[in-house]
């Protein structure tokens, strides 16, 4: 059925009796052409637009839990196209366009929000750099803004100007950046891709893949095994252990992200804000809650869980720029497992077995890159070439040394 305000209106004048399940709960088919594991952000984006873009109906998501309990729900929603490199800024600028139309692509309220997205400058240097990549951005069609001090203490008045350890000096602002509700990606694209004919099915691990001479003839699951002409893997921290299932060792390591909630606050933040001496990004929620995370662990880890150390240094950034946080109470907090690439950024490429395409590497960059990554990856298994936009994204860019390392850091993971 198709959401609308009338439709709002209808069933609540005849007693809400007329709603239907969001999607089906289908037993998995003998075979499909493609199936896509992982039932989060990517697997469902991937799924809607190869069923509505690529016209490609015989589609299964496979999940081994229930959708939204991974990434997709775990994480902080900010959504941005402020990065450096000609291979990162196409795509995510993509990524932001297709964000602009997503509640009307999927006939669901995402509760994108443009709320913008202001990274605070600390020094000269910083300052330069930061003007460096407003610049790149707007060559790629994105959109960019230098504030000096007058501005920032215009907009943001609450931040620590008077006696902070690393002085407020400006700011790069992306207007068109902002949040979205994580859930509701999740189900709008889950509903989405069921209304055009994907099977999603959910509890339904993959136990391995059936690989005959050299070619991918589907997966073992957990209720059986099911046949494909193309399996795509879409499965983020868990991208190492699902891969290894194929004896294949990635260019990737597994940590954990924390993120935290504050209780409900009457509304102080009028975007996100990051820290730009340390590593500490804020939003606040539509209910109120301040929602902030800062460094992942720098330990590998599949626990959805961090440590105290992390905690520490997040509430010490907040305190640095936003004194005020300090007399916040926080609600709760959580862990979701990055799966953090040698150069920071990510992989959609066909694997050396044929039949087998591999999406992951997505770092801190996951959630805003939902929407091109799932049409990326579509493009790439419908059509088996790169979509324009992630051209650069391939396995053998470690081989050849075309590494895009946006924060400069070296092939050492934890760090990008």
């Amino acid at each position: 059925m198709r959401y609308s305000g009338f439709n709002v209106i209808k069933q609540a004048l005849t007693g809400h009796k007329g709603w239907k399940p969001a999607w089906r709960d289908p037993e998995p088919k003998p075979s499909y052409d493609i199936i896509i594991i992982g039932g989060g952000g990517h697997g469902l984006a991937t799924a809607h637009y190869l069923a509505k873009v690529y016209g490609e109906r015989n589609v299964a998501v496979i999940e081994k839990g229930w959708i939204g309990g991974g990434n997709v729900g775990r994480n902080t929603t900010i959504i941005r196209s402020n990065y450096l490199l000609d291979g990162n800024e196409p795509f995510y600028e993509f990524s932001l366009k297709l964000w602009e139309g997503l509640e009307q692509d999927l006939n669901y309220n995402a509760m994108v929000s443009q709320r913008g997205i202001m990274n605070l400058i600390h020094s000269d240097a910083q300052r330069d750099a930061f003007i460096r990549r407003g610049n790149a951005m707007m060559l790629n069609g994105a959109d960019a803004e230098y504030l000096d001090l007058a501005a920032i203490k215009r907009e943001y008045p609450f931040l620590n100007f008077d006696d902070a350890r690393f002085p407020i000096k400006g700011g790069l602002a992306q207007r068109r950046g902002g949040t979205v509700r994580h859930d509701a990606v999740a189900w709008g694209y889950a509903r989405s891709a069921d209304s055009h004919g994907v099977d999603i099915i959910q509890n339904c691990e993959v136990t391995g893949f059936r690989i005959e001479n050299g070619k991918c003839l589907g997966v073992e699951t957990s209720r059986g095994f099911i046949g494909a002409k193309k399996v795509g893997c879409a499965v983020a921290g868990s991208s190492g252990r699902l891969m290894a299932k194929a004896d294949m060792r990635l260019p990737i390591e597994s940590h954990v992200l924390q993120a935290f909630v504050s209780e409900g606050l009457k509304p102080v933040l009028p975007g996100v804000i990051t820290f730009g001496a340390g590593h500490f990004y804020v939003s606040q929620s539509d209910k109120g809650g301040l929602v902030f995370g800062g460094d992942i662990d720098g330990y590998n880890s599949y626990a959805q869980r961090g440590n105290l150390p992390v905690v520490e240094d997040v509430c010490e950034g907040g305190m640095a720029i936003m004194p005020m946080i300090g007399r916040a109470r926080l609600l709760r907090m959580w862990g979701g497992i990055m799966d953090m690439s040698m150069d920071g950024s990510p992989i959609i490429d066909r694997t050396h077995i044929d039949g087998l395409y591999f999406n992951g590497g997505w770092c801190y960059g996951g959630f805003k890159a939902t929407p091109a990554s799932g049409y990326a990856y579509a493009h790439l298994l419908a059509r088996d070439t790169p979509h324009e936009t992630a051209t650069a994204y391939r396995f053998d860019r470690f081989r050849t040394g075309h590494m895009i390392d946006e924060k400069g850091m070296g092939n050492q993971p934890n760090l990008h």
